[in-house]
């Protein structure tokens, strides 16, 4: 039973405040052996789905969380696959008719059991500066798009080139908020917040090199940007693309009420 369904049973008198409540602790994680604690309901409570990081798990491990976490939830986002992980989770042994999402770029798996997510009604924008920083844009946007967004991309349209980004903040008016990914010096979302009125998220990711390299300088200049915005920390894809889905949804909640 989803938090929702336990509260409606208690609400129409089908169970006591002692089985309510005690389903309601059950809720809070599922362990995995002395492995894992998941957080399968972590959606219900904060609208943001519990990803599995497989950066630095063994394979044999990140496919006991998977099934267990599949067993407790419809969808499944994991990140960070690398290769190795890849080829074990194709091979995982899923419940009959559960659906198997590559996507390559963003080095993101979505397992999902049934249908797609409902769209929400949000919009999500994501742009980047350069080529490099694509992959990290990427696992942004998969996320965005796993809380049920449209989200419209654009990308390479770094400050090198400024000429480059006019037409793709033309495509962004409608967005409800908007993710910038930036390696090197991480101008460009502070440019694109002096310029459109939608929150933004600035991304600072790992590229560059020399003083300042691995996405140092970037942060840097993100965090000191006299542009109204906000920042995530070094190729945080996955928190910035659930941040700006987060806005994105509560503005369509409240359109639709």
């Amino acid at each position: 039973m989803s938090l929702r369904e336990v509260l409606k049973c208690f609400s129409q008198g089908e169970i006591t405040l002692e089985e309510a409540a005690r389903k309601i602790n059950l809720l809070t994680y599922r362990s995995v052996g002395e492995l894992a604690k998941i957080d399968p309901h972590r959606e219900d409570r904060i609208g943001v789905p519990e990803a599995i990081l497989a950066e630095g798990k063994n394979t044999s491990d990140l496919l006991e969380i998977t099934r267990s976490f599949l067993e407790e939830s419809k969808t499944v986002i994991i990140t960070r696959v690398s290769s190795e992980h890849l080829t074990a989770l194709k091979e995982g042994n899923y419940p009959p008719g559960t659906c198997f999402k590559w996507m390559e770029k963003a080095r993101v798996v979505v397992l999902r059991r049934g249908d797609e997510p409902e769209q929400t009604g949000g919009k999500v924008g994501i742009i980047s500066a350069g080529t490099a920083d694509i992959p990290v844009a990427e696992e942004a946007k998969a996320i965005a798009e796993a809380m049920g967004c449209e989200v419209i991309t654009e990308y390479d349209v770094g400050v090198a080139g400024i000429h480059r980004l006019f037409p793709s903040l033309e495509k962004m008016m409608e967005v409800d908020a908007i993710v910038v990914a930036a390696g090197r010096e991480g101008t460009l979302p502070s440019v694109v917040a002096g310029l459109i009125d939608a929150p933004i998220i600035g991304l600072p990711v790992s590229t560059g090199y020399g003083v300042g390299g691995r996405g140092l300088a970037a942060l840097h200049s993100m965090l000191q940007s006299c542009s109204v915005m906000t920042v995530v920390n070094i190729d945080a894809g996955f928190v910035a693309g659930a941040f700006a889905a987060k806005i994105a949804n509560q503005l369509a909640r409240k359109e639709n009420m």
